[in-house]
């Protein structure tokens, strides 16, 4: 058991999978925005050109910093998305053991990626790394309130189904929408879904909520003093993050397709989609909200709508 566990942690569906699949992605993701905007676009390997870049590029840490958490907290972040991706189900291909934490822990496991960005904002000394800190705070008190709503409602929702109150087990939730139907088709689910495909870019800090590391104002905020392979921690953070939520996006709501290798491109087919779809059509299709506006749209809109579908699971 512990040398399943090691291997979904660092090989499948985590570690050097995830990362590879979601760089795959976001190369796919800057080159058909740069083809929808007229452009040729990097090559679909660019990202993986600019990780080993950075790893032969020498760290540099400003004088005011605290080195130990100015170092420590992308390495944080990384070992607490690598634990997430095992204990996220892969429908037909993976099932995580028990023991390694329900719902609550990978909500907890979620949130750290935003607590080690904030942690090196405000460890590098910078006064830009001190504002994106700031407005990434504010950012995640908006974004992680409808996301607890979307796992309650689906918590729920298949709990009542199985005669019980609520599990948190999402290898109950696969299992009973694998033997039911997906949530996707289940219109009570549908703000839930709605309210989760807000959260998905705004948790990846992409255009239109990108405002912690907004470029034209804040020059990349926390990431300002960061270089070499410290960086590229950080690049890898991001890419785990991607490929974790996306995989929780289709267990909580499309978990289809049968095992195998069928399984498993069907499972890639979704991924792709789900990140074309709530990612690149929104960023090339909106400007970049202010920090004030995009904390009222998501207690305004995204979690009204996980509210409702929560609401509705209760009710019905």
């Amino acid at each position: 058991m512990q040398l399943t566990t090691f291997a979904a942690v660092l090989v499948f569906p985590g570690g050097l999978f995830a990362l590879v699949l979601a760089l795959a992605l976001k190369g796919v993701d800057r080159r058909v925005a740069a083809r929808l905007q007229g452009r040729v676009g990097p090559p679909l390997l660019q990202p993986f050109f600019d990780l080993v870049k950075l790893g032969f590029k020498r760290s540099m840490v400003p004088t005011s910093a605290c080195e130990a958490v100015f170092f420590g907290a992308p390495l944080v972040g990384v070992v607490s998305l690598l634990a997430a991706a095992a204990m996220v189900p892969v429908a037909g291909l993976y099932t995580p053991s028990p023991a390694l934490g329900n719902l609550l822990v990978l909500l907890y496991l979620l949130a750290v990626p935003g607590i080690a960005l904030m942690l090196a904002g405000s460890a590098s000394g910078s006064p830009y790394g001190a504002i994106g800190f700031s407005r990434e705070m504010v950012m995640m008190l908006a974004y992680e309130a409808p996301l607890v709503l979307v796992l309650a409602a689906v918590a729920l929702r298949t709990g009542f189904a199985e005669g019980h109150w609520v599990t948190f087990s999402l290898t109950d939730i696969v299992a009973w929408q694998r033997a039911h139907g997906a949530n996707l088709f289940d219109p009570v689910m549908w703000p839930a879904l709605a309210a989760f495909a807000l959260f998905f870019p705004a948790n990846l800090g992409v255009v239109p909520f990108d405002v912690p590391e907004a470029e034209t104002e804040v020059l990349e905020g926390p990431l300002l003093e960061y270089s070499g392979p410290a960086l590229a921690l950080f690049k890898v953070m991001s890419a785990l993050k991607a490929a974790v939520v996306l995989n929780l996006g289709i267990a909580l709501f499309l978990p289809i397709g049968p095992g195998g290798i069928a399984g498993l491109l069907v499972w890639l087919v979704e991924m792709t989609a789900l990140m074309l779809l709530s990612v690149t059509v929104v960023r090339l299709s909106a400007a970049r909200m202010r920090i004030d506006q995009a904390f009222t749209f998501f207690l305004k809109w995204a979690l009204l709508l996980a509210a409702a579908s929560l609401a509705a699971v209760v009710a019905l």
